[in-house]
């Protein structure tokens, strides 16, 4: 056998060169090259050969055919334990798919799927493989997630295995053993193959470790779930070949000082990618949120600069509180932060105030918040943007129970959103009696059969003269 050539990997993008660079040529970042020699060939072709067959023979390649032809499998999802989970992946997890879950840490990855670990295994065997931590540790954590002893629920889990390992080898031997329904690798940066020289968590131990699962779980039909880290801009570490191989990416987010979290799928081969899942943090373990509106909207009544929206997460209805404050400048450029908002669209919609209302907006600092930390990204919060921050400005207080849905236009025209009639039920279903929406939406019917007034608008300060109750360009 020839001798093994060394090169060298980058550690941030995974490119390799045969000679050191300072300076990736990849990615451009600067000292992540690091020397590595090429694995055992043989010893890679043994890992990644299939299962022979039963009677000896030896197998045969597949031949292609006609694709009206070919079997269909019924996808029988298995049951997470967490409604809000399974919404989040489409309806549970598939057999034989991998689910990349990642997040900052302390922000409840560990929890979310030990807990779920627990459901799962009261109907199907469960391979839990822990790489962090201890144990011990994990058995403690068990406990207190767990029911209190003596209540009902509170199970012996014979079906929840526990493997405390780091060595990839051992792993894959524990899981041919077990061929469990569903494994939980908790870290895939933790797990370390010996073929590979470099360090655990390095781009080829994170790429080598998650095609060897991988092609296992393929072949045994387990359902893995693996643990991921993120870096400090909050992107997955290791290298984009790991969110390719998986069939769904998972982000937890949320503060972690603050009670609530928020899961979203990145991607989903299985389901759609726009749906939210909600859990708050409690002394016990995470507990679903059966209404998130309730964590984004202010309890304390209608001040100041402050509009309600009608946001959309997938197919659930969030109503957000949004606050704004304009406040005279002190420098020669005014201020604009936003949060939960970007802030190339408030840059925006102050333009189109200014232009359209003729506020002098460009001489005052401007703030605006998204209540509960929740990100909206859709352009149906503009109308409710705008009327936060002309409230703020007029030091002006919408009318209680008024929500606010639409797109606002360049030319100051409010243009419509998708999935209206499910934001107004939603709206009625809290309590409001006022939406005001963009003309033609053809909802008067349904609006009246729910309680709401309906107030159609079709520019800027239409919509806002119909929420405020005043002009706003007047002096």
């Amino acid at each position: 056998m020839g001798r093994s050539t060394p090169f060298y990997a980058c550690q941030s993008c995974g490119a390799q060169s045969r000679q050191f660079f300072g300076r990736c040529p990849g990615c451009g970042s600067w000292n992540s090259l690091v020397e590595q020699s090429n694995p055992a060939a043989d010893g890679r072709r043994r890992r990644a050969a299939p299962s022979p067959p039963v009677d000896g023979a030896a197998p045969r390649a597949r031949r292609s055919e006609p694709i009206q032809t070919v079997g269909e499998r019924p996808l029988q999802r298995l049951a997470t334990g967490f409604p809000e989970l399974d919404r989040v992946l489409g309806g549970g997890l598939v057999p034989g798919s991998l689910v990349l879950v990642g997040g900052d840490p302390g922000i409840g990855k560990s929890t979310l799927l030990l807990q779920s670990a627990r459901a799962l295994a009261e109907a199907c065997s469960v391979l839990y493989v822990s790489a962090e931590e201890s144990a011990q540790q994990v058995k403690l954590r068990w406990r207190r997630l767990g029911p209190e002893e003596g209540a009902e629920g509170a199970s012996d889990q014979a079906g929840l295995q526990l493997l405390a390992e780091t060595d990839l080898e051992l792993v894959l031997q524990e899981l041919e053993a077990l061929r469990p329904a569903v494994a939980i690798i908790d870290s895939i940066q933790a797990l370390h193959d010996a073929e590979l020289s470099s360090a655990p968590g390095s781009v080829s131990q994170v790429r080598d470790c998650a095609a060897a699962l991988q092609r296992l779980a393929k072949r045994q039909d387990t359902a893995l779930l693996l643990v991921g880290h993120v870096t400090k801009e909050g992107m997955l570490a290791g290298p984009k070949v790991l969110e390719h191989l998986v069939d769904a990416v998972l982000t937890f987010e949320g503060d972690r000082f603050a009670s609530h979290r928020l899961l979203r799928a990145v991607k989903n081969r299985f389901g759609a990618t726009h749906e939210l899942g909600v859990f708050e943090m409690r002394d016990r373990g995470l507990a679903e949120v059966t209404n998130p509106s309730e964590l984004f909207l202010g309890g304390e009544g209608p001040c100041a600069g402050t509009a309600t929206i009608v946001a959309c997460e997938g197919t659930r209805p969030l109503l957000v509180d949004l606050q704004a404050l304009v406040s005279t400048t002190s420098y020669a450029s005014p201020r604009r932060t936003a949060t939960g908002i970007g802030i190339n669209r408030l840059h925006q919609i102050l333009a189109v105030l200014e232009k359209h209302l003729g506020l002098p907006l460009s001489r005052f600092d401007c703030y605006l918040a998204v209540a509960g930390g929740l990100d909206v990204e859709e352009p149906a919060a503009d109308l409710g943007v705008a009327a936060a921050v002309v409230a703020s400005y007029r030091d002006l207080t919408l009318p209680a129970g008024t929500v606010l849905v639409g797109e606002l236009g360049l030319g100051g025209q409010i243009r419509s959103v998708g999935q209206l009639e499910l934001r107004l039920q939603e709206s009625a279903r809290l309590g409001f009696t006022r939406a005001v929406v963009p003309r033609g939406s053809g909802l008067a019917p349904v609006a009246a059969a729910l309680g709401l007034e309906l107030l159609e608008a079709g520019g800027v300060a239409e919509a806002l003269v119909a929420a405020l109750g005043v002009d706003p360009a007047a002096d």
